[in-house]
C-alpha cells in the first residue's frame, strides 16, 4: 500500500512534469510560429541569401570598376615618358591586382553562409519532426507572444529590408521633404 507521503510526492512529481511539458509544447509552438515574421526560419535563410546577393554585387561593381581603372592607366601609361611617373603608375597598377585579391573575400564569405544555410535546414528538418509528433494543429492554437515589447524606436528600426520589402528609398527620401 502507497503512503499519503509517497502519493503527494509523486502527485508533485507529475504536476513538475506536466509543467515541463507544456513549457516544451509552448517552445516547439514559438518554433513553429514565431511571434515575429522576421524570426522563422525562412526568414533566416532569405536573410543569408541577401548577404550572399550584396556581397556578390558590391564585388562584382569594386571589381568592375578597378579594371576599368587598369585601363585608364594603361592608357595613360602610354602617353608618359617620364619613368619615375610610369613607376607610380605601376603602382597603381599593383593596388588594383591587391583589391582584385582581396575580392575573394565573397567567394569564401558565400562559402561559409552556405555551410550555415545548411546547418539551419538540418536544424529545421528537426524541428519539423518534433512539431509534426506534437500536432501541427495542436501548436497552432497556442499563442506565442515575442520575447519581450519593442520599444518605438525598434518598430520604426527594422534594419535593412529583403528586396521589395519596407519602405523604397523615394518613400524615404519623400519624409525628409
Amino acid at each position: 500500500m502507497t503512503s499519503d507521503a509517497e502519493i503527494k510526492v509523486l502527485k508533485t512529481e507529475l504536476v513538475g512534469l506536466f509543467h515541463y511539458i507544456q513549457r516544451v509544447r509552448q517552445e516547439i509552438a514559438a518554433l513553429h510560429k514565431p511571434a515575429e515574421s522576421d524570426h522563422g526560419f525562412a526568414s533566416i535563410s532569405e536573410q543569408l541569401d541577401a548577404i550572399v546577393k550584396a556581397t556578390a554585387d558590391a564585388t562584382n561593381t569594386i571589381m568592375a570598376a578597378m579594371e576599368e581603372n587598369e585601363n585608364i592607366v594603361a592608357e595613360v601609361k602610354k602617353g608618359i615618358p617620364d619613368k619615375a611617373l610610369a613607376a607610380k603608375l605601376d603602382k597603381i597598377t599593383d593596388n588594383a591586382a591587391a583589391v582584385f585579391e582581396a575580392c575573394t573575400f565573397q567567394d569564401i564569405t558565400g562559402q561559409r553562409i552556405n555551410k550555415v544555410a545548411k546547418s539551419l535546414a538540418y536544424v529545421e528538418k528537426h524541428i519539423s519532426v518534433l512539431i509534426n509528433v506534437w500536432g501541427r494543429d495542436e501548436l497552432e492554437k497556442i499563442e506565442v507572444k515575442p520575447d519581450k515589447e519593442k520599444t518605438a524606436d525598434e518598430k520604426l528600426l527594422a534594419g535593412p529590408q529583403l528586396e521589395g520589402r519596407g519602405a523604397t528609398q523615394d518613400e524615404i527620401d519623400k519624409l525628409f521633404q
